[in-house]
C-alpha cells in the first residue's frame, strides 16, 4: 500500500450499503481494519438498520436517516468504551446493515405425505403448500441468534429452519382442526390464520416477524384424485341405466337411417345388437328397482307352453337366451330374421333361426322355389 493510501484510507467517514439485493438480510460494513472517524456520516435507507457492535456487544441501533456520528447519538456505544463527552477520537466499531423491508414469496411445502384421518375417506394422506412473507423487526435478536460473525446473511440461510417450524405446526393443527378433506379448500383462510398464531412467536425468538402466510393448495394423492373423478363423473350422468338407454335408442335410430347395401347390412346388424343391449339394460334397470325386496323364484312354465329358450348371434356376440314369446318380439320388432344364427341346448352347431323346427312357423310357411325351365305353374282348379 503506497503512502498516499495509508493516509486517505487511515479513516472511514462514511458509512452506508447500498447493495439492493433484495435476498441479503445482514451484511457487515467493510472496514479493513480502517477506525470510523469522529462525526463520519451514516446513511440508513428506508428498509434498512444499522447496528454497531463493540467487541461482540450489541450498542446502539440506528433506523433510516441520516446521522453524524458523535457521543450524543452513540449513547451506548460511549459507555461501552468509556467515552466522555467531547471526545472527538477515531474509534474501532462493527457496523451491520439489516434488511427491514418484507422479504415476500418464500415458499413452504410439506416433503413427505401428512397421515390423517378423514371422516369421510378414512385414512388418508395430504400434501400442502403455500407462501409466506418475513420482515426482520428486531435487529439486535437477529444478529444474537442467527447471524453472529457471519460477513453476509442470506434469506436462504434462513429458509429451510423456517420452513420446517412451518411443516411441523401446520400438521399438528390440520390434524386437530378434523376438517373433512372435501371441505378443506373453504377453509384456506382459517386454516392459515391458526397455522400464523402457532408460529409467529418461535419467528419471534430470530427477531422475526411474520407478517403475511398463505395455504395455496392441499391436494389429495393422484390415485384418490382419480377415484374422486370417477365417482363425480358418475354423479354428473345420473341414472346409469337411463343413459345406457338413451345411447342405445340414438345407435339404434343412426343404424336405421343408414340405407346403404353395405351400410344397411351392417346398421342393421348394430341395430340389433344394441336394441338386445337395450333390452338387457331395461331388464337389469328393473331388477335394480326390486334390490330391497325378498328375492323369489320364477313361476313355472303356463300349461302347455314351452320352456324352451334360444341365444341369438349378432356381428359375433351372443345374446339371449330368450324364451319363445321374447324370441317372438324380438322377430316382429324386424330384429331376428330367418337368416339369423341361432343356438339352444341340445343342438350340435349354431344353424340359421328359419331352419329350426320349433322357430320355423314363426316367420311365415316357406315360398317353393320356381319350377324347373321357369315355367309358369297351372292355376288351381276351379
Amino acid at each position: 500500500m503506497g503512502l498516499w493510501d495509508k493516509l486517505t484510507g487511515e479513516f472511514v467517514d462514511i458509512i452506508e450499503w447500498t447493495n439492493d439485493d433484495r435476498e441479503t438480510l445482514a451484511w457487515r460494513f467493510e472496514r479493513y481494519g480502517n477506525e470510523i472517524k469522529y462525526g463520519a456520516k451514516l446513511t440508513v435507507r428506508p428498509g434498512q438498520a444499522a447496528v454497531f457492535v463493540n467487541e461482540g456487544q450489541i450498542a446502539d441501533v440506528f433506523e433510516p436517516g441520516m446521522y453524524e456520528l458523535q457521543t450524543n447519538n452513540l449513547p451506548i456505544l460511549s459507555t461501552l468504551k468509556g467515552w466522555k463527552y467531547g471526545f472527538e477520537s477515531p474509534f474501532k466499531a462493527e457496523v451491520i446493515f439489516v434488511t427491514t423491508s418484507q422479504i415476500v414469496d418464500r415458499k413452504w411445502g410439506t416433503k413427505n405425505p401428512v397421515m390423517l384421518r378423514d371422516p369421510e375417506f378414512g385414512p388418508i394422506r395430504l400434501r400442502a403448500f403455500g407462501t409466506y412473507a418475513i420482515k426482520v423487526v428486531d435487529p439486535r435478536a437477529f444478529i444474537t441468534t442467527l447471524v453472529g460473525t457471519d460477513g453476509a446473511f442470506e434469506a436462504s440461510d434462513l429458509t429451510d429452519q423456517l420452513r420446517n417450524i412451518i411443516v411441523s405446526r401446520f400438521t399438528d393443527k390440520l390434524g386437530e382442526s378434523k376438517i373433512p378433506a372435501l371441505d378443506l379448500a373453504s377453509n384456506y383462510d382459517e386454516i392459515a390464520d391458526l397455522i400464523q398464531a402457532k408460529i409467529e412467536p418461535e419467528f419471534k425468538e430470530y427477531g422475526v416477524a411474520l407478517p403475511k402466510f398463505l395455504v395455496e393448495n392441499i391436494a389429495l394423492p393422484p390415485e384418490v384424485e382419480e377415484a374422486l373423478d370417477k365417482r363425480s363423473s358418475m354423479g354428473i350422468l345420473g341414472n346409469l341405466n337411463q343413459y345406457t338407454q338413451f345411447q342405445a335408442a340414438n345407435a339404434m335410430e343412426a343404424a336405421a337411417s343408414n340405407t346403404g347395401e353395405a351400410g344397411g347390412a351392417m346398421g342393421g346388424g348394430m341395430g340389433m345388437g344394441m336394441g338386445f343391449a337395450m333390452a338387457n339394460q331395461m331388464g337389469q334397470a328393473m331388477g335394480g328397482t326390486q334390490q330391497n325386496q325378498q328375492a323369489s323364484a320364477p313361476p313355472p312354465p303356463a300349461p302347455g307352453a314351452s320352456n324352451v329358450s334360444f341365444h341369438v348371434s349378432v356381428n359375433g356376440e351372443s345374446y339371449g337366451p330368450y324364451d319363445m314369446n321374447t324370441f317372438a318380439q324380438h322377430v316382429q320388432a324386424g330384429q331376428i330374421t330367418g337368416e339369423s344364427m341361432v343356438w339352444r341346448q341340445g343342438m350340435a352347431n349354431w344353424s340359421a333361426a328359419g331352419q329350426v323346427a320349433e322357430l320355423a312357423n314363426l316367420f311365415g310357411p316357406p315360398t317353393p322355389p320356381p319350377m324347373p325351365g321357369g315355367s309358369v305353374p297351372p292355376p288351381p282348379p276351379m
